[in-house]
């Protein structure tokens, strides 16, 4: 891997993590005006699935697949709906920044599974990174007012966080040589088609229009930054430093959640909960520290891209 290759890694991974960062900022305002979630994710994959076919028709990117390309693109899309459901299901159950900092523990999950049914070498600092992060977890139990978060809320972002972890796994293992755009828009619309498949699973879930411009606005923000911007991002990514080194460094994607739930949507920042988010950051730290990613490839990385600027 070149120096060039591994700053274009960096630079992409950072990217698509502040992008999917800013999921609650499109979500909440939605789940506001009275939108169940079922009908937010089948706009945010509709609309992206919309998108990226002109994008596509744009740069002449062929549509066609193999067999075996499509039975990768549908496990990612499966994967990601799959994500999706559970991560938008605990907004319900818990602040938005808190849920997205418990789903932060998708890098110690892509280290362990890496390690685990790829043969990975594990270091004692990745073993110290995940006793810290499920410490972390353990502080983040408590909310604002010191009542117990609730355990359906913890659970689905659990559930959501796996998914996460082993679909950027699969992306990476595969090795499929295909352009961001045409992987992202098949995931897309795997994940559309069981959406809709998913609003009948119960009445509540039901699809319905939009009831307004804001509300379509919030939903072409979703199609656009924490889906297309962040999966294309994520990406290339994959493709040039690897599964790890781009899950550890989603850790931008908790504190740009955090920043917009207390900035946008007044949520509490409790010190319990700050201690807590740096437990968690700290055991990513250790993880980008016990692989080759070092610390001074990423100074070297900030260094470069402040000079183009």
């Amino acid at each position: 891997m070149t120096n060039k290759s591994k700053y274009v890694g960096i630079l992409c991974a950072v990217l698509s993590a502040v992008c999917y960062g800013t999921n609650p900022f499109g979500a909440l305002p939605l789940y506001e005006q009275g939108v169940n979630t079922a009908t937010v994710l089948a706009h945010r994959f509709g609309l992206a699935v919309i998108l990226l076919a002109v994008i596509m028709v744009i740069k002449h990117i062929d549509f066609r697949v193999t067999r075996r390309e499509f039975k990768v693109l549908f496990s990612l899309g499966i994967l990601f709906a799959a994500s999706s459901i559970t991560y938008y299901q605990s907004f319900h159950f818990m602040d938005a920044g808190i849920a997205s900092t418990i789903l932060f523990v998708y890098p110690v999950m892509v280290a362990v599974i890496m390690a685990t049914f790829f043969k990975e070498k594990v270091t004692t600092m990745t073993v110290v990174a995940i006793v810290m992060s499920l410490v972390g977890i353990g502080l983040l139990y408590k909310g604002g007012a010191g009542g117990s978060l609730s355990v359906i809320g913890i659970v689905l972002c659990i559930l959501s966080s796996l998914a996460y972890a082993i679909y950027i796994i699969v992306l990476n293992q595969s090795n499929i040589k295909m352009s961001s755009f045409k992987v992202t828009f098949y995931a897309m619309l795997v994940c559309e088609i069981t959406l809709i498949l998913y609003s009948f699973t119960s009445p509540e879930l039901y699809l319905h229009a939009l009831p307004s411009t804001r509300a379509w606005s919030f939903a072409v923000w979703l199609s656009i930054v924490p889906t297309i911007l962040s999966l294309v991002f994520m990406t290339v990514a994959v493709q040039h430093v690897g599964a790890t080194p781009t899950a550890i460094l989603g850790a931008l994607e908790p504190m740009t959640a955090v920043a917009i739930g207390v900035l946008v949507f007044d949520e509490a920042l409790t010190p319990r909960l700050m201690v807590g988010i740096l437990f968690i950051l700290t055991a990513v730290m250790l993880v980008v520290l016990g692989k080759d990613l070092h610390l001074r490839t990423i100074t070297h990385a900030v260094s470069r891209l402040w000079h183009w600027r």
